[in-house]
């Protein structure tokens, strides 16, 4: 395990990763601080107000997309093969071109 220096509003936190996951928790950094400054933007909140307010949205988007069935992946699967095909179609007949 390794060790990952953020910064959130101007706060330093050390939190421990494994190296595989420091660019995810980067990643998650980034939104969360997004999160945070749109949020207290809006509101005017800071601290521990803010804190809360802001995982209270994320929890309740998080559970919002659950409730919807989530990410649809076998859809996305269905629809880029459907594309592929059709390009592969497209390509096909520039080929009989040339």
């Amino acid at each position: 395990m390794e060790t990952l220096d953020i910064n959130l509003l101007g706060k330093e936190y050390r939190v421990g990763c494994q190296p595989e996951e420091r660019a995810g928790l980067e990643s998650a950094v980034r939104f969360l601080e997004d999160k945070l400054l749109d949020l207290g933007n809006k509101t005017q909140a800071s601290g521990e107000k803010l804190a809360i307010m802001t995982a209270l949205n994320i929890a309740h988007e998080f559970l919002q997309f659950q409730r919807s069935g989530g990410f649809d992946m076998p859809g996305m699967k269905r629809r880029i093969e459907s594309m592929s095909s059709r390009l592969d179609d497209v390509l096909a007949q520039q080929e009989k071109l040339f």
